[in-house]
Order: structure tokens, then C-alpha cells, then sequence
């Protein structure tokens, strides 16, 4: 049996929570990385002991957290910026296979992806497209009763 995809999560917030657990319960091997060490310690009683407290942006904490043999890297920090970053470092410096980063200003998604991360994914930019997506639907089947 093979061993189970590492995948490092960086930011305990709700997102980073959800994804980290929703990761452990499929089998995945999860550290997830919180830089408030109050907000940690909560994470971990709830999570178990995947917590790392530090800076998801900083190379040398980094280095402790075996991300050179991550499968993922999964940045989700309410910080564009700090994203960014983790996922530049974990793709150039850990070698990290796949980066995933969460895009809070959607403005920013196209410079994400010119940066090198694999997966730039706006919040934003989805809803807005199921949004326009629904309401084309409608128009086109409003048109289409009235208008043949």
C-alpha cells in the first residue's frame, strides 16, 4: 500500500480548518500551518496534532515542516501577499509538486498564475461566474418562451 498524500495547509482560519479536516478524514496526511499560536492551540484540540504555529511565508520555518516532501501545497491565509509567497517558496525552494493558492482580490489571480502557482482560486471570481451562468440560463430561457 502506498503512503498517503502529504498535504500542507497554510492558514488556520475557516477555510484552512474545514480543508485540513475534511483532508484527515479522507486519509491524507495533513500539517497545517497557523501563525497565531492561541488559534493553534485550539486548532490542534479540535484537529489532533497537525498544528504547526509559525509564518507560512518565512523559508526558514519552512524547513521544519518536511514541506520538501509535500505532495501539496495549499495556501488559504486571508492575505494574498503571504499566499503567494508560501506557494513561490514551497514550488522553487521545497520543489513542492502541486501549489494551490486562495485569492482573496479576484484582480489578482492573473499575476498568481504568471507567478507559478498551479492553482489560483478566487472565491470571488467562482460565485460570480455560477452567478452569471444562472442568469444567462434565465434570459436565454425567457427569450426562448416569448421569442422563439
Amino acid at each position: 500500500m502506498s503512503d498517503p498524500m502529504y498535504v500542507i495547509v497554510i492558514g488556520g482560519g475557516k477555510v484552512g480548518y474545514y480543508l485540513s479536516k475534511h483532508l484527515q478524514d479522507r486519509g491524507y496526511e495533513v500539517t497545517l500551518i497557523e501563525k497565531d499560536p492561541r488559534r493553534a492551540e485550539v486548532l490542534n484540540s479540535v484537529l489532533g496534532e497537525i498544528v504547526m504555529v509559525g509564518d507560512g511565508d518565512e523559508m526558514a520555518f519552512l524547513a521544519t515542516t518536511g514541506m520538501e516532501r509535500a505532495d501539496v501545497v495549499v495556501a488559504v491565509t486571508g492575505d494574498d501577499e503571504d499566499n503567494l509567497v508560501a506557494c513561490q517558496l514551497a514550488k522553487r525552494k521545497f520543489n513542492v509538486p502541486k501549489t494551490v493558492a486562495r485569492v482573496n482580490n479576484p484582480a489578482n489571480v492573473r499575476i498568481f498564475k504568471t507567478l507559478g502557482v498551479d492553482v489560483a482560486l478566487s472565491a470571488t471570481e467562482v460565485l460570480l461566474d455560477l452567478i452569471e451562468s444562472e442568469l444567462a440560463g434565465k434570459e436565454t430561457a425567457g427569450r426562448s418562451a416569448t421569442n422563439p
